[in-house]
């Protein structure tokens, strides 16, 4: 089930072993292939020279040693029949006279192919160039090995049948160079990667080493396994760990602990449909044109019925890191000063409810204050009641403006909207669309028009999560001249005024942002209920938007499908399968027909990966059927 929806589960092991003891050493990599089959592994990795171990030195070059590999290799081979899973075995091979460090691919009784290394050390406590040959002086691309001919190559790529996965191979070295092959690989196709390599340990190393896979799983938008050699390797002057790493182009998501005496396995879910998606997205990868033939072998890719086991947030958007949640508020600070001061530093006109929305974007505007240094009385806060609004939102709305400093405007919208009920005809009993937006556009006239008065802008307070699915009034608090939450979800607006509030000195400001946070999501747009609270709650309206944002970013970063969306909530989230069905299906309707809202929204800064804005990251026709993302939730 897990192919359906992109996932490959991959494994690095390192193998316990004895220094050219090959066939102890073929046993504990049998053993450890026997392991993964029962953990689900479809394509498992060992460590360089993992058959016959890496600390040889000179006894690479006996005779008995090599003759026994390959004997080992075909043992491998005959063990890999019927077996449902691919791994990766590093041995040395003598080819023409040379000798080369190789990583040999096995599948059911197959060897798929041969990738040696291409870049030999001879530095500091390497030696490697006494024994091997670079694969750049290979003469062949194919030898006749084992009864068969195998392909044999340091340009050579593995493509699974019938399945957009394709790996490439590079050994130890070949990623600590400028140019490592597999740049050259991902460029070709390969989007999974597969490190053979047997690298000791010094002071600083590790941090160095996790780095590299980090930064060439991103660059080159791939999977990336690796395999150290472990303890048993360690001899004379050296110590190795067995450090084993699974990298996304999003970092790494899997490693395990060091320094470990006997076997260690470490396997994860690697998305290839994601990392596809991501290269799909990213045309760069067709902008350079390489001359370099490679040559590609075929293997069938193991099928399996696993569940999945790796875990996603449930809050992608949100970081729990201070140093990025600062970044995130300078960004938006820093966005709205430079338009200010564009401006020649106009005052800005904020409408303030009570709700976590316009706090955050106040909380801005006063940071703008303070970057620029502007008089706080040029921030013009509004706060407009109406006949949904409740004493304790109206109570935090001013003392918020009022404990900063800001000026305060206070005008009643209910006589105005009332006089326009009477206007067009509306019965005042019947709260329906044109009940609320009436308040909602009545609101933003008055913002416009006091901006209009003085020379200032109107700071728009809707957040990335009402964009996406419309949940603003057509031209009323979907307007505004700067819109500074744009690309800040909900999940991640409260996060943030929790930052402000935890820095924030003891008293009435610290005190009205902890009740803030606490006030339940609402527009205020119907009447409160007969004890006087809020009655009108969006998420029991559009549904609960820890789920939306969910949504929103797998199906915007990443181009999820709508199936894709519903079984990563399902193992998310606690909450009823019919349930997540119905909310995701609110989220693919109002997604499609509120997009005519974001053609013309506002400019608002990007924070994050993900903008709607129409002018920068996301362009949709606003006509868009959804008919076929609905009939993909019906098969459900």
């Amino acid at each position: 089930m897990l192919k359906k929806y992109g996932y490959v589960r991959m494994g690095a092991c390192v193998n316990e072993l004895r220094i050219t003891d090959v066939f102890y050493n073929v046993e504990e990599i049998k053993k450890n292939v026997e392991l993964a089959i029962e953990k689900g592994i479809e394509i498992l990795c060992f460590p360089e020279l993992s058959l016959t171990g890496y600390t040889c030195q000179d006894l690479f070059l006996n005779k008995d040693l090599l003759e026994n590999t390959i004997k080992a290799l075909a043992n491998l081979k005959e063990f890999s029949q019927n077996k449902e899973i691919v791994f990766i075995v590093g041995a040395p091979l003598k080819i023409k006279g040379a000798l080369y460090n190789c990583a040999f691919s096995f599948s059911n009784g197959k060897i798929l192919g041969i990738t040696p290394k291409t870049f030999i050390p001879n530095y500091s406590e390497f030696y490697e160039y006494r024994y091997f040959s670079s694969a750049d002086q290979l003469m062949v691309n194919e030898i006749f090995f084992l009864n068969e001919m195998v392909p044999i190559s340091n340009r050579l790529l593995y493509q699974a049948n019938g399945y957009d996965l394709c790996y490439a191979i590079e050994l130890c070295e070949d990623l600590w160079v400028n140019t490592p092959p597999s740049n050259l690989a991902c460029l070709k196709g390969a989007n999974l990667i597969f490190n053979l390599s047997c690298s000791n340990e010094i002071v600083g190393k590790y941090e160095y080493r996790k780095n590299l896979v980090k930064v060439q799983a991103a660059t080159n938008i791939c999977g990336y396994v690796y395999a150290s050699a472990g303890l048993s390797e360690s001899t004379t002057d050296l110590v190795f760990s067995g450090h084993l790493m699974i990298a996304e182009p999003s970092g790494v998501v899997k490693e395990n602990e060091r320094f470990q005496f006997n076997s260690d396995m470490i396997y994860q879910d690697i998305d290839i449909f994601r990392i596809n998606q991501d290269r799909i997205k990213n045309r760069c990868y067709e902008q350079r044109k390489i001359e370099i033939e490679y040559q590609t072998t075929f293997f069938n890719l193991p099928l399996k019925s696993n569940t999945l086991c790796r875990t996603y947030s449930q809050t992608p958007f949100l970081t729990e890191d201070d140093k990025t949640l600062e970044e995130i508020l300078n960004i938006q600070t820093y966005a709205l000063a430079k338009r200010v001061k564009y401006l020649n530093f106009t005052k800005m006109v904020i409408g303030i409810s009570g709700g976590a929305d316009s706090t955050l974007a106040f909380l801005i505007a006063l940071r703008v204050i303070k970057v620029l240094n502007m008089d706080v009385k040029s921030l013009i806060a509004v706060t407009m009641p109406g006949f949904g609004t409740s004493n304790r939102t109206y109570q935090n709305a001013i003392q918020l403006i009022q404990s900063s400093g800001a000026t305060l405007k206070e005008i009643s919208i209910k006589e105005a909207c009332l006089q326009h009920y009477k206007d067009i005809g509306h019965d005042l009993n019947t709260y329906d669309i044109t009940y609320e937006n009436s308040q909602a556009r009545e609101r933003t006239q008055i913002l416009f028009d006091i901006a209009n008065q003085v020379s200032g802008i109107v700071i728009g307070t809707g957040d990335l999560s009402e964009i996406a699915l419309g949940w603003a009034t057509y031209n009323g608090d979907h307007m505004s001249n700067y819109s500074v939450n744009a690309s800040i979800p909900k999940t991640l607006v409260t996060r943030l005024i929790r930052k402000i509030k935890d820095d924030a000195k003891q008293g009435i400001f610290k005190e009205t942002l902890s009740d803030i946070l606490d006030t339940p999501i609402s527009p205020e747009l119907l009447p409160l209920d007969e004890k006087g609270n809020i009655a009108q709650k969006s998420e029991v309206s559009v549904g609960p938007y820890i789920l939306h944002d969910f949504f929103l970013y797998h199906f915007i970063r990443y181009g999820a499908s709508v199936k894709k969306l519903y079984f990563l909530a399902t193992q998310t989230f606690s909450i009823n399968k019919e349930d997540i069905k119905k909310y995701l299906t609110i989220f693919i309707k109002r997604f499609f027909t509120q997009a005519f809202k974001r053609s013309c929204m506002p400019d608002g800064v990007k924070v994050g990966s993900i903008s709607l804005s129409p002018r920068g990251d996301f362009r949709m026709s606003s006509d868009v059927s959804y008919q076929m993302y609905l009939k993909e939730l019906e098969e459900l």
